[in-house]
């Protein structure tokens, strides 16, 4: 047998190897169970693969991104399989891996049950015992229509082929533009089809390499995500290498339950989205409106003292300014419908940078005015999805806390170093410190406006902006508006989820579709560069990251009630008010709880709520003019000077610490 030539790649080191023809990338790899999967040439392949000369391969393990991506859409072939054998009459739909773990869609008589989960799941595990192999073959597109002639979702999917990933989420992982492949399950002793499926693949050898798996859910989903097409039945798994990471991964789903800030808006009394308004629509009780004006209010006193200058736009605009600006061809899908009105369309404002450019336009500027910073709270309206909503992390109304800044290309390097700075320190002063940076940028699409000259030149702007703070770039290609490319803050919370927070944004071609000029130094006629800027994101999603981040106990500064006085008995009550006073003088937020309660369901009422400060009164702190302090985390100081108690509480608020 002839001799083939492979270098195996791992991390940085190379090793030349001789194997004989036919050798498989499981050969190179024997024995190191953590690799179930290579990388040969670039493209991702089954250990199954046999090796040519001059391969380069690299193992993908388990537990890398690929790794995951494998084992999980390996798992949802199982998840599919089972069902179709305890459901014979499910249609496939698509089953694509996800974050952190899989979904496969079904065509079902009736929606699945909880104890059908059960059944489906107690399925798996024997298919997995089994130990099955993934087995890969090719196959052209009409003997793929004869095989899965009873499966109409599938065969739609061949029709669509090469396009497919744009016309379905997730049909990327069965179909694209090169070979179509169909992926066999097989009987470890006899070979025997046991089940088989539309996929692109890889796969994991056999179902024995998955070793730990869930079932979470089922949910609702209209096929290729359309509200016109069949509704399926969707359900979620996870799979991770190892039961101690399933187990950590279910810990951490419990605790992101804990900190839902859907949950939480409803025991804290914060806000609610009621029926009779609409998904994606919240209203904010009293509590839930402090913190939001106290959030606002500071975020008003910092951009003053930045130079930032305020402005008020309307709701609603004749349909000509976003078509001006571009929105319109970009982004109608995410707008409401037009409104009729004498004559003309008008649409409900999804952005606020048309009417901050009409502003700039509104009077000649001279360059003496830039950099030029205008700063909204804007309301605006986006037409989401109903399958997309979730509270008010994805809402149809919300208000930015919007700017866009007017300067020269030469102030743009300062002016963009100095905004991530800004952006950065107050995210900061909110509690939030672990970020990474995202830099999105364009690619060939046909949505992007304007020259490759001008793109190169604002991408590297944002790269040098980013370079100075030290932190982790991570690039974003064709992620860019259709405008500019931006800059993403991304933040961990408390249990390490990210977050999108502030977005920064050069854009070059809107100053050209609304013609904005300033004169310059020398008399003549110039275009300003134009930075878009959301520091919250909007108020409403920024309220809800902080709500679960803090998982309802918020810092004194932004909690909505600072302290509560809690008598000892009702002889108690005018001290603890007239302390009250005192303390709201010093512009703290007091109550005084002089209900029928007991003492100690005062103290749980108010350890419910997350009040940071407890105040406690009896008569000995009357006898002595002191209160006594009770922490969140039960902890006690008695005989506490009221004068004392109130400076406390102040420096807590004045420090922005947590309590």
């Amino acid at each position: 047998m002839a001799d083939v030539r492979v270098i195996i790649q791992r991390d940085s080191e190379r090793e030349e190897r001789v194997v004989t023809t036919g050798t498989t990338a499981a050969a190179l790899f024997e024995g190191d169970r953590s690799v179930v999967a290579a990388r040969v040439g670039g493209r991702l392949r089954d250990l199954s693969y046999e090796l040519a000369d001059g391969d380069e391969v690299e193992p993908v393990e388990i537990g890398s991104p690929d790794g995951l991506d494998i084992l999980r859409h390996s798992t949802a072939h199982v998840m599919a399989q089972a069902v179709q054998d305890l459901f014979p009459e499910a249609k496939l739909g698509i089953g694509p891996p996800i974050r952190d773990g899989f979904y496969y869609d079904f065509d079902v008589p009736e929606p699945f049950t909880p104890d059908d989960l059960k059944r489906i799941e107690k399925r798996m595990q024997e298919i997995i015992k089994r130990g099955q192999r993934f087995s890969r073959r090719v196959t052209s597109d009409e003997e793929a229509r004869e095989e899965l002639a009873g499966e109409p979702y599938k065969l739609e999917l061949i029709g669509l082929k090469g396009n497919a990933a744009e016309a379905a989420e997730g049909a990327s992982a069965e179909v694209g533009a090169g070979e179509l492949t169909i992926y066999d399950n097989l009987d470890a002793k006899t070979g025997e089809l046991c089940w088989k499926d539309l996929c692109r693949g890889p796969h994991l050898p056999t179902t024995r390499n998955i070793p730990a798996f869930k079932l979470m859910r089922s949910a609702a989903a209209y096929w290729r995500g359309s509200e016109k097409n069949p509704q399926l039945q969707r359900i979620y798994g996870t799979a991770w290498p190892s039961k101690d990471e399933l187990k950590a991964y279910l810990e951490f789903l419990a605790e992101a339950e804990k900190r839902d800030h859907r949950k939480l808006g409803a025991e804290l009394d914060l806000f609610s989205i009621p029926e009779e308004l609409g998904s994606g629509l919240a209203v904010f009780h009293p509590k839930g409106g402090t913190v939001r004006r106290v959030m606002e209010d500071y975020s008003r006193r910092r951009h003053e003292e930045a130079g930032y200058e305020f402005v008020n736009t309307p709701h609603i605009s004749k349909e000509r300014l976003f078509e001006i600006s571009g929105h319109l061809p970009n982004y109608a899908d995410a707008m409401f419908p037009p409104l009729e009105f004498e004559g003309q369309n008008y649409r409900l404002k999804a952005m606020n940078c048309p009417m901050h450019n009409l502003i700039f336009k509104a009077r000649g500027r001279s360059y003496r005015e830039l950099p030029l910073r205008l700063f909204e709270f804007g309301t605006v309206y986006r037409y989401e999805k109903s399958g997309v909503v979730h509270g008010l992390t994805r809402a149809r109304g919300f208000t930015q806390d919007d700017s866009h800044i007017y300067c020269t290309k030469e102030q743009m390097p300062d002016e963009l170093d100095n905004l991530l700075t800004f952006v950065l320190n107050l995210l900061r002063d909110y509690g939030l410190s672990d970020f990474y940076l995202e830099l999105s940028t364009r690619d060939d699409s046909e949505k992007f406006i304007g020259e490759p000259e001008e793109w190169e030149e604002a991408t590297e702007a944002l790269r040098q902006a980013a370079g100075k703070q030290g932190l982790e770039l991570v690039m974003d290609p064709g992620g860019a508006a259709y405008y500019g490319p931006k800059i993403s803050v991304q933040a961990r919370d408390a249990i390490g989820r990210t977050w999108q927070m502030s977005t920064i944004q050069v854009d070059f071609q809107q100053p050209k579709r609304f013609e904005l000029e300033y004169t310059a130094a020398d008399g003549s006629r110039r275009r300003p560069v134009m930075i878009h800027r959301a520091l919250f994101g909007s108020i409403e999603r920024f309220f809800a990251v902080l709500l679960e981040h803090y998982a309802g106990a918020f810092p004194a500064w932004l909690a909505p009630v600072q302290a509560v006085g809690i008598p000892v008995g009702d002889a108690h009550v005018p001290y603890l008010e007239e302390f009250a006073a005192q303390a709201r003088a010093a512009g703290l937020r007091m109550e005084v709880d002089s209900s029928a309660d007991r003492m100690q369901k005062k103290i749980r009422n108010a350890q419910k709520s997350k009040v940071p400060f407890m105040i406690i009164a009896g008569d000995d702190d009357m006898a002595a003019g002191a209160v006594s302090f009770r922490y969140r985390d039960g902890s006690q100081k008695n005989g506490v000077p009221r004068e004392e108690a109130v400076a406390e509480m102040v420096k807590a608020v004045e420090a922005r610490v947590q309590v």
